[in-house]
């Protein structure tokens, strides 16, 4: 770094964009230094790293350990004695315990040392977020001097929240903001980040450097995107989505204050190739962090199963995915020969295990027992969970995690079956409405996503996104059958469950009355459902579990 005079004032900024593992203290510490080595490399003066990284975000009740709380602080303590040689310094997120409870910190380190530590004021309780739980808010911070330059560090909630303290920076004398970030991916949440830093920006008159976490963990995906603002608002660089990166930035510091002179514009997806590359990196995760050597899934010849095979072979490989077709009376020769031609062309293994017999012997076994009573939803559920107990002896006996393959128009009025398809240990789809499971397998098709193992061109039959949409558990039977047109489901849907909009309000945008009425019951009566459901990859702003917590026990109705 060079500081001949406050004219010539220079800083090379590395971002780390990197994946920790959320209680993996030993292997994040070793990624930390990599990352270090890497920009060292480049000539990097600093290296800021996401929130929390040393513990993985979010750690949630793993902080009430004291001995977790130890191993991160020790491990931070191992990465300040490594600042000795003189190379880049570093700022990095942990958990600790202070004086009055456990923090959401940062540690700026160099000179093989602590030189300053900094504690999250705004702790957020909304949505995924239950950081009031665990933690306790810090003091409102001042700047801390990096070699001669006074760094702003905002964590995270401290630059979207309201409680002034990147004004309360700038007033303090900081002449850079650099935000350290665990920012869970929705569809266009990189557009409101944007947003969030600019307010800051126009308000301090500073510049901004927002450092965000990659990753899946549990239902969470973090999407990077890391990018920064110059003080007069223009873009200063922007970092790739969904990928790995160690980036360098210059910044030169004048009369005006600090600007940037060189960093990326990486191009950003959109709507359905952002949702597919999310499903298929937090699929990923969920996968090999929790030590699955392979998955198993039931292909069916529909929609969803095939999306999901899609998403798993780019995710883990052809090798590392199993594919079974459980064909029962109802099953049309149509769909097996579509679940066979989309496994073909994803490459997997393909088996097919007929369920008659088992289904047979169920239904014998209970003849007496429902004598005299008429044959329906009991019959059509035996065979879906026939076919879930076959899909988890599998997984006993090879070792393959089972996954499951509703979407979100399904689990939102429980036209699923417990103990049946719903199945399975995690679900990349979960929160993609029906409609939006057919956009990404039509975009899927088109076009090979970055960093996936799965082979390029159409890997999902198009008679199988050109079909109506059927469970196959009685004769001629399609979905539409017991639902309202999906496109119709849908928009009622995210009206009631992401908007959280009025019966009233949702009929005057066009809708029956009555359908209305139906399914805002259907997705009350199926929340004991979702409670049991597999977690999944949050896609939407509000998804089922972390960001939608309705009681089971519930009468209201909108009426």
């Amino acid at each position: 770094m060079t500081q001949k005079n406050p004219e010539t004032r220079a800083m090379r900024i590395a971002i780390a964009q990197i994946n920790p593992t959320v209680g993996d203290v030993v292997q994040n510490l070793a990624k930390a230094r990599e990352a270090r080595a890497d920009a060292a490399r480049e000539g990097a003066d600093l290296v800021i790293f996401t929130e929390l990284f040393i513990s993985g975000y979010p750690p949630e009740d793993l902080v009430l350990k004291p001995a977790f709380l130890k191993a991160c602080l020790q491990a931070v303590e191992a990465l300040a004695a490594d600042t000795a040689d003189g190379g880049p310094g570093l700022v990095m997120g942990f958990p600790r315990q202070g004086e009055r409870g456990r923090h959401n910190s940062i540690a700026v380190l160099d000179e093989g040392r602590i030189l300053a530590v900094r504690d999250k004021v705004d702790l957020p309780n909304y949505g995924e977020f239950d950081e009031k739980r665990v933690f306790v808010a810090g003091e409102m911070p001042g700047p801390v001097n990096f070699r001669g330059i006074r760094l702003g560090i905002p964590i995270c909630e401290d630059i979207w929240g309201d409680l002034g303290v990147c004004e309360t920076l700038a007033e303090s004398g900081a002449e850079i903001l650099l935000s350290p970030n665990g920012s869970p991916y929705y569809r266009g949440k990189v557009d409101v980040r944007h947003q969030v830093v600019l307010k800051q920006v126009i308000e301090t008159g500073l510049p901004m450097i927002y450092a965000n976490q990659l990753g899946g963990q549990d239902e969470l995906v973090f999407d990077g995107a890391s990018f920064g603002f110059n003080a007069d608002r223009t873009l200063a660089f922007q970092m790739s989505q969904f990928e790995s990166a160690i980036t360098v930035t210059d910044w030169r510091g004048g009369p005006d204050g600090w600007r940037c002179t060189n960093g990326p514009m990486a191009r950003l997806p959109e709507k359905e190739e952002a949702d597919y590359r999310a499903c298929v990196l937090g699929f990923r995760d969920y996968v090999n962090k929790n030590g699955f050597k392979s998955v198993v899934l039931g292909l069916s010849g529909g929609i969803d199963s095939a999306v999901c095979a899609a998403i798993a072979v780019d995710a883990l490989g052809e090798e590392r995915v199993r594919c079974v077709m459980l064909p029962y009376r109802y099953t049309s020769d149509e769909s097996l020969k579509d679940a066979a031609d989309c496994a073909r062309a994803l490459g997997t293994r393909y088996d097919i295990v007929p369920i008659s017999e088992p289904v047979e012997g169920f239904l014998s076994s209970l003849a007496e027992l429902f004598e005299g009573t008429d044959e329906g939803i009991t019959e059509e559920n035996l065979q879906s969970r026939t076919r879930g107990t076959i899909l988890m002896a599998i997984s006993n006996k090879f070792g393959s995690m089972v996954v499951t393959t509703g979407n979100k128009s399904e689990m939102s009025v429980g036209y699923a079956t417990l103990y049946g398809d719903m199945n399975g240990g995690f679900n990349p789809i979960k929160d993609l409405y029906k409609m939006q499971v057919y956009a990404i397998a039509d975009w899927r098709n088109k076009y090979m996503p970055p960093n996936v193992l799965g082979p390029s061109g159409e890997v999902i039959p198009q008679n199988i996104i050109a079909k109506a949409p059927s469970a196959e558990l009685r004769p001629n039977q399609t979905d539409q059958d017991s639902l309202p047109p999906y496109p119709v489901l849908d928009d009622i849907l995210e009206c009631l469950v992401e908007q959280e909009m009025s019966v009233e309000e949702i009929v005057a945008r066009g809708h029956d009355l009555a359908t209305v009425h139906r399914v805002e019951h259907l997705l009350y009566l199926a929340e004991y459902k979702r409670r049991q459901s597999a977690p999944g990859v949050k896609i939407t702003k509000k998804n089922f579990g972390r960001d939608r917590r309705y009681p089971i026990t519930n009468r209201f109705r909108d009426r």
